[in-house]
């Protein structure tokens, strides 16, 4: 059996023979191990090494197993704990798992379930700290950066419609950043753990529009060798962000519309209707109104998605923003090439400040 990545653990049990007979397992499996006889030890020395993984015996004089769970469950509920319990205790061992214990040990102890089920929690701690490392990077790249008073009201928009489950209109010019907020309220919402995913409305062909919205079945079309999930289907039980829907043809929008009214819809050359749960984060740097009343976009449609409307400011309207701006992406960069970090005199800054910025972040 191979040897599981290494990991520091707490043994705790009031049995010597016990503790010298798991230390030696797991020891010889490469982890560090670390020992207590006691609930309060136990305590003691989880504050001093803050270990991986603790194996806790239920039945102990004094401080009982159940007690020091939950003093371990107060100093971090994110603890990771295996119970140890002998057959007349399964139905503490039991309990003990609804107060947040991860698993337990049935005494006499089997070798290879002590294995088994302490590399199971470590992978889990591997996997729990890999999903923070991700989110935590997902949290920085998509990062609203400014502090001018009118970035501070988009922000508050942001932190109350991320909560909400309606769908979202974003209105700004190109490159103000219409892509970022939206990738921000799908962190902050509860379909964080699902998929966003992005259609860019005007950088695909009318044609090809509704294939990529909706999917397509094989032999549907010519070129249509395999069948094809579309962007809806894909963005089930998550976010989909309509980029430029200003551009989308009359026809498709009447598509989507019928879409946000069923919440169903059919592949292109397909019968059947397939069941969607999405929310809809539109952006357009028109002005829809105006689209409207040209005929090019639909009132309804536009009522639909309008739902809770957020405004991005241009750059040129928050020039303050600039410099925190310009930090921001010489960290990025450094980090992202390896180098260090590089600065930029007052005279350059000043000529930032100046400009009037037509390409808005982007640009910058």
């Amino acid at each position: 059996m191979a040897k599981a990545t290494k990991a520091t653990i707490l043994l705790v049990d009031d049995e010597a023979s016990i503790l010298e007979t798991l230390s030696g397992i797991l020891e010889d499996e490469g982890h560090q191990v670390i020992t207590a006889s006691s609930g309060e030890r136990a305590l003691a020395k989880y504050s001093e090494a803050s270990p991986d993984i603790v194996l806790l015996d239920v039945w102990m004089p004094g401080m009982d197993g159940i007690e020091t769970l939950k003093a371990l469950k107060k100093k971090n509920n994110d603890v990771c704990v295996i119970m140890i319990s002998g057959h007349s205790n399964i139905d503490t061992a039991v309990h003990a798992i609804k107060l947040g214990a991860y698993d337990f040990l049935e005494k006499p102890l089997s070798l290879d379930k002590v294995l088994i089920l302490t590399r199971r929690a470590v992978e889990k701690q591997i996997l729990e700290k890999e999903n923070l490392a991700l989110k935590s990077s997902i949290s920085e790249q998509w990062q609203i950066i400014g502090e001018n008073h009118k970035m501070i009201e988009l922000k508050d928009k942001i932190s109350k419609a991320a909560v909400s489950q309606g769908r979202v209109l974003i209105f700004g010019e190109s490159g103000s950043g219409k892509e970022l907020v939206a990738r921000a309220l799908h962190e902050g919402s509860s379909r964080r753990n699902n998929n966003f995913i992005e259609v860019n409305c005007a950088a695909i062909p009318n044609e090809l529009i509704e294939s990529e919205l909706f999917g397509h079945e094989k032999g549907s079309f010519t070129g249509a060798f395999e069948s094809k999930r579309g962007k809806f289907e894909l963005a089930h039980e998550g976010t989909l962000f309509l980029d430029e829907i200003g551009d989308m043809s009359l026809v498709t929008q009447a598509k989507v519309l019928r879409i946000i009214e069923t919440q169903e819809f059919q592949k292109v050359g397909g019968s059947k209707n397939i069941k969607v749960d999405v929310r809809i984060i539109a952006a357009t740097n028109k002005e829809i109104e105006e689209e409207i009343q040209k005929g090019n976009f639909r009132e309804d449609l536009y009522f639909r998605l309008n739902v809770i409307p957020i405004q991005v400011p241009p750059l040129r309207e928050r020039k303050s923003d600039i410099p925190l701006l310009v930090e921001h992406f010489l960290v990025n960069f450094s980090r992202q090439y390896g180098q260090k970090k590089k600065s930029v005199s007052r005279t350059t800054l000043r000529t930032l400040m100046e400009y009037e910025w037509p390409g808005n972040v982007r640009e910058l």
